[in-house]
């Protein structure tokens, strides 16, 4: 049985931090290390970015609602907005940057360059899927596995 939570927030920049701070809280619950949880937070700010920047195309337009759930082996978050869809296959893969060997000071300077959120976001989650509609708007599922305790 999976635990979830519910955030509601405008799509505006300054309700980014809250988005961020609400995963990061579930995700700390759910015994994530700090680096981890500091990834689930750059996931979270790019994606969230990326709704205010491209799927309303300005702050105020719409709301962003974002839910999180923890399952004994997921920790699996969503976002949902009602913007413009968009194909996420059209995005061209960035030059090559290894997240793994940046620092996160590193990390965040590379996302602000621009066009490398979509990356990151593919490469620190385990699994990313994107889907739209026009009565469901769209959702963005990003799922972090969870690390069984070994013995």
């Amino acid at each position: 049985m999976a635990h979830e939570q519910r955030l509601v927030v405008p799509g505006r920049y300054k309700e980014i931090k809250r988005i961020c701070e609400f995963v990061a809280a579930g995700a700390a619950e759910a015994g994530f290390d700090d680096n981890t949880i500091f990834h689930l937070e750059l996931c979270c700010d790019e994606a969230s970015t990326n709704i205010i920047e491209h799927a309303y195309g300005k702050e105020g337009a719409g709301d962003i609602a974002i839910t999180y759930a923890v399952s004994n082996d997921e920790f699996t978050i969503v976002l949902r907005d009602n913007g413009q869809a968009f194909d996420p296959s059209n995005v061209p893969p960035p030059p090559a940057v290894n997240s793994a060997t940046m620092s996160p000071d590193e990390l965040a300077g590379q996302m602000r360059v621009g066009g490398l959120g979509l990356h990151f976001i593919r490469n620190l989650m385990d699994e990313v899927t994107y889907t739209a509609d026009r009565r469901g708007g769209n959702r963005l599922v990003m799922v972090k596995k969870r690390q069984k305790d070994v013995p």
